[in-house]
């Protein structure tokens, strides 16, 4: 016989709501705005395989058009997390005062420095044209330092912006004065279909660089702290899931529909993302010789912080992901 108090206890638990049975009827929603592009697969993974639902989690996944929606937006609580280049995260803080939190690596940019046909050296893009999506962040400094290490200095070429990854490959078919910008996958591949050509992968002309990651206004994250680590555990959960062998046709069929590509674009999208010091970073851990090339760039380039980055704690809040890593077992 089951003694009346369990019987109690469980009678109370239905009728007032148990953590278990809440989260399971009511999951709590995050808005999430991204750039188009490769660098979503844990999310498109998570997504597909009920792992944000399994985590208490629903998810409105939103997409962007350029960093300055994206920075605008999320500083003013249209949504809830931000996926793109930290260094977006950085310029918040300086540019606009944005007390942000950087949560999460991602990956390296998957960058290349692609040029149109007729360019064989960096240095022939004097008096061309580099097309970018905010002129002082992000990509935009990676491409600005390549053409610097060329002996090209501000001035000496023209910077336009054009927008995101995707509008910036279109940009370099449609019209052959676009003669430079920073591309990843599965753009780079379009752009080799296309005739361009890459002068090389970012992390080998200039070194390590914290690429995506996420970041969320830190006052949202300090009221949403348990939201915000089911989460972030759903995208390391989806991860490890995709970057399992037995996975790989169930992830290249992922990334083929989600993106639209065709199969041999996939396939190479699909080698690019699992290469771990290049593509997705294992448990998107974040990197802090990555971000301290980040800040670097940005001080030597836009001459901020008299040349001298402060310390990463200014922008970087890893507490979130501690606990996500507890909760992604």
């Amino acid at each position: 016989m089951i003694p009346r108090r369990v019987l109690l206890q469980s009678t109370l638990a239905v009728s007032l709501g148990s953590p278990m049975l809440a989260r399971a009827s009511a999951p709590e929603r995050v808005r999430v705005k991204v750039f188009p592009g490769a660098q979503n697969l844990a999310l498109f993974v998570a997504q597909e395989q009920g792992l944000f639902k399994a985590q208490g989690v629903e998810v409105d996944l939103q997409f962007t058009q350029n960093s300055t929606e994206l920075r605008t937006g999320l500083a003013a609580g249209a949504f809830d997390v931000a996926h793109a280049a930290v260094d977006n995260a950085v310029a918040m803080r300086e540019s606009a005062g944005a007390d942000i939190a950087i949560v999460m690596g991602g990956d390296s940019s998957m960058n290349e420095f692609f040029v149109q046909p007729e360019i064989t050296e960096v240095a022939q893009l004097r008096g061309r044209t580099l097309i970018v999506d905010a002129p002082n962040t992000a990509y935009a400094l990676q491409a600005r330092k390549v053409l610097l290490n060329a002996g090209l200095k501000a001035g000496d070429y023209t910077v336009k912006v054009v927008g995101g990854t995707f509008q910036r490959v279109g940009a370099m078919r449609d019209d052959r004065s676009h003669t430079a910008s920073a591309l990843n996958p599965p753009f780079s591949f379009q752009a080799r279909g296309f005739g361009l050509r890459s002068m090389g992968r970012m992390i080998d002309l200039i070194g390590p660089y914290q690429g995506s990651g996420v970041f969320v206004m830190r006052a949202w994250g300090g009221a949403n702290g348990p939201a915000l680590e089911r989460y972030l555990a759903g995208l390391v959960q989806a991860l490890r899931w995709a970057r399992l062998p037995q996975h790989k046709d169930a992830v290249l069929a992922l990334l083929a529909q989600r993106l639209n590509l065709p199969a041999p674009i996939t396939a190479l999208t699909y080698d690019a993302l699992m290469e771990p010091r290049f593509g997705l970073t294992p448990d998107s851990r974040f990197d802090a010789a990555g971000f301290q090339a980040v800040l670097a760039l940005r001080a030597e380039l836009e001459g901020q912080w008299g040349g001298q980055p402060p310390g990463a704690e200014r922008y970087v809040d890893l507490r979130w992901y501690e606990g996500a890593l507890k909760r992604a077992v």
